[in-house]
């Protein structure tokens, strides 16, 4: 998949204000609509500036497209870093957006899951009395989190232009109750932190969806937790009893004897304690230790000595 810089596609400054994109935006929607244009990839180009354009009118949406930095070229091989939305908080209720076929997969990639403005309704405030915008964002909490619960302080930004009609952020802090048990993708409801009403209406509400921060031993599928642990080949091969990591607390653990890489051992009942417990399953990885003086070469002479073993038995070669 490629990046795609819509600054470029559309002919303006990174610190473009919103009538600066609109302009050129009708200019270039102009020149490239396929009913009057004559080039020859007018259709293609009339799509591109309008995936642009969706993307850098809106100031939550290129408050996002902007924080992923100015690392990418356009045409790069491109996958959205983890988490690249968490934090900031959109207009809308994140479900049920407005059809967006038709547009790149790499914009897809990044707000396909429903980023939209909520629609407005008809009317002002002082003809109808109406509850405000829901809102949603992704927050990044610790798989510890979900295994006990915990009160977390979260910081959002919120995107709005200033009076010279450029993108703006102000952070917003929150206290979240984080429940235990809870899930990759799940939401948390705050009850009136969306937008204001209108006419005396009450606030709308702020969904946050939960992911977890990424953890360089621990993966998550659902409510099961995996464990990648490193053993010595001694212990693999002998059988041993290690102190195993979870976020739970640490955890005896027996390793069989002749145990292989890639075996798993589950832990029943301790990966995330939703309504249905997920499972903890220990996969097994063998880390050989470095030979750094004559006599620790020898031992793995004599280990050669002593084992008719070929790793590469029942290969082609």
């Amino acid at each position: 998949m490629e990046y795609k810089d819509y600054y470029e596609i559309m002919g303006v400054k990174k610190d473009a204000t919103q009538d600066e994109i609109k302009r050129a935006y009708r200019k270039l929607a102009r020149k490239y609509h396929p009913d009057v244009s004559k080039e020859a990839d007018a259709e293609t180009k009339f799509k591109e500036v309008g995936e642009a354009y969706e993307v850098l009118k809106d100031p939550e949406k290129r408050s996002a497209y902007d924080q992923l930095g100015s690392q990418w070229q356009a045409g790069q091989d491109f996958h959205p870093p983890p988490g690249w939305d968490a934090g900031f908080e959109f207009s809308g209720g994140g479900e049920g957006g407005p059809d967006l076929g038709g547009f790149s997969d790499f914009f897809e990639s990044l707000y396909g899951r429903g980023f939209h403005r909520a629609s407005q309704q008809a009317g002002s405030a002082r003809d109808f009395r109406m509850r405000g915008d829901d809102h949603h964002a992704k927050v990044m909490v610790d798989l510890e989190d979900s295994y006990h619960g915990a009160t977390r302080s979260i910081t959002l930004q919120v995107s709005s232009l200033d009076e010279s009609g450029r993108v703006v952020t102000k952070p917003r802090t929150l206290k979240v109750r984080i429940p235990k048990g809870i899930r990759r993708g799940q939401q948390i409801r705050l009850a009136g932190q969306g937008g204001a009403g209108y006419g005396g209406g009450g606030a709308g509400d702020l969904y946050l969806e939960v992911d977890f921060n990424p953890r360089s031993h621990y993966r998550v599928e659902g409510a099961d937790v995996y464990l990648d642990l490193p053993l010595a080949p001694w212990e693999a091969a002998l059988g041993a009893t290690v102190k195993v990591p979870t976020p739970a607390g640490a955890v005896d653990l027996k390793i069989p004897a002749g145990s292989q890489p890639g075996k798993k051992l589950r832990l029943k009942g301790r990966g995330i304690p939703a309504r249905e417990k997920g499972d903890l399953y220990v996969v097994l990885q063998i880390t050989l230790p470095k030979a750094e003086n004559e006599s620790q070469r020898r031992i793995y002479e004599e280990m050669k000595q002593q084992f008719s073993f070929n790793p590469r038995a029942g290969m082609e070669v």
